[in-house]
């Protein structure tokens, strides 16, 4: 699910970055463990490798992935329902970007 909508008079920038949100959590089936290195569509810094061992690494993972995605395969491949649970409430995220997954999935509010 995308949503990408026309730009109306007094939008912003901010309010017209097209998140992806999953149909479902449980189409995130990616990595639990191990190390991750992300492609440079989605972490253009010189450090793109982490370790899921790690809160802070899996965090940043988490939010570069959620907030970067392009495709419904980024959030599948990079992203795992269960540790996205885990780690909801402490993700960096745009407000909008947060809200529409928040919308989407209710129980993520509640999460962590």
């Amino acid at each position: 699910m995308s949503d990408k909508h026309e730009a109306q008079p007094g939008d912003t920038y901010a309010s017209m970055i097209p998140y992806i949100v999953p149909e479902s959590l449980d189409l995130l089936r990616g990595p639990t463990s191990g190390v991750v290195d992300l492609p440079s569509r989605l972490d253009w810094g010189p450090h793109r490798t982490y370790d899921l061992a790690s809160v802070d690494d899996a965090i940043a993972l988490y939010s570069k992935v959620i907030s970067e995605a392009s495709t419904q395969d980024d959030l599948t491949e990079f992203l795992n329902r269960d540790v996205l649970v885990a780690i909801w409430q402490r993700l960096r995220l745009p407000r909008r970007c947060a809200d529409l997954w928040n919308q989407a999935f209710p129980q993520l509010t509640t999460a962590g």
